[in-house]
């Protein structure tokens, strides 16, 4: 069977590349909730109180792994029906990553784990108002750097300290890129807001995504100016 058509190569349309997209983006958010599910089951199962924080935060380890596997297929997706291998992808990316991911990871769930705790027992600790602010701010800080530093190692193969330290460069560097993320972030606080945590779960494809749309200038710095 040939792959040309009366309206081109076959796949190469815009109803091809639209069904493509949305095959991968399904087919990745499977192997990611594959993958993360030991600790999202687990996670399902602790009751909702602050003394679990930090078994929570031990629980979102797979998802570390997961998530960068996820944003190596998405960045290297095709959208060709007839050249579609997102499982591929996938595996490949958590094959190659998975312990660059978790060292970039368990870090930011530590200090996030901290931080919770903390604002948690604010009235028992006697925390000030002050101080409550600034552990907001340096947990929003500590995600943007996460989310820098996840597309640079899913993408790129640097020593974990090279990561860190690209990843705190680019918050300033690339600001658009800054804000976008702090967009996305903020989507992502209101949707569990407004509906529950599993929606963002569940979406987590879709916001892996948008997330590399976001950091195409960081991404496209990072492979000029630190790569050979």
């Amino acid at each position: 069977m040939t792959r040309e058509t009366a309206t081109g190569q076959f796949g190469v349309g815009p109803l091809a590349r639209a069904a493509a997209l949305v095959y991968t983006l399904l087919a990745v958010e499977f192997l990611l909730l594959l993958t993360a599910a030991p600790g999202l089951v687990a996670l399902l199962l602790l009751r909702r109180d602050a003394s679990n924080l930090p078994l929570a935060a031990a629980c979102l380890a797979p998802a570390g792994p997961a998530l960068s596997a996820a944003l190596f297929a998405l960045h290297g997706r095709h959208l060709d029906l007839a050249d579609l291998h997102p499982a591929a992808a996938f595996w490949r990316g958590y094959r190659l990553n998975a312990w660059s991911a978790l060292r970039v990871f368990l870090p930011w769930l530590a200090l996030l784990a901290i931080v919770s705790m903390t604002l948690a027992q604010r009235g028992a600790a006697g925390i000030p108002g002050w101080w409550r602010v600034l552990l907001v701010v340096i947990a929003a800080i500590a995600t943007l750097w996460l989310t820098n530093a996840m597309v640079i190692t899913s993408l790129f193969t640097f020593r974990t300290v090279d990561v860190a330290r690209l990843a705190a460069f680019f918050i300033g560097r690339t600001p658009k890129v800054a804000l976008g993320n702090v967009s996305l972030l903020i989507l992502a606080i209101a949707v569990t807001v407004l509906t529950n945590e599993a929606v963002p779960i569940l979406l987590a494809s879709v916001l892996g995504l948008v997330l590399l749309g976001n950091c195409r200038a960081m991404i496209e710095q990072v492979r000029e100016e630190f790569t050979a």
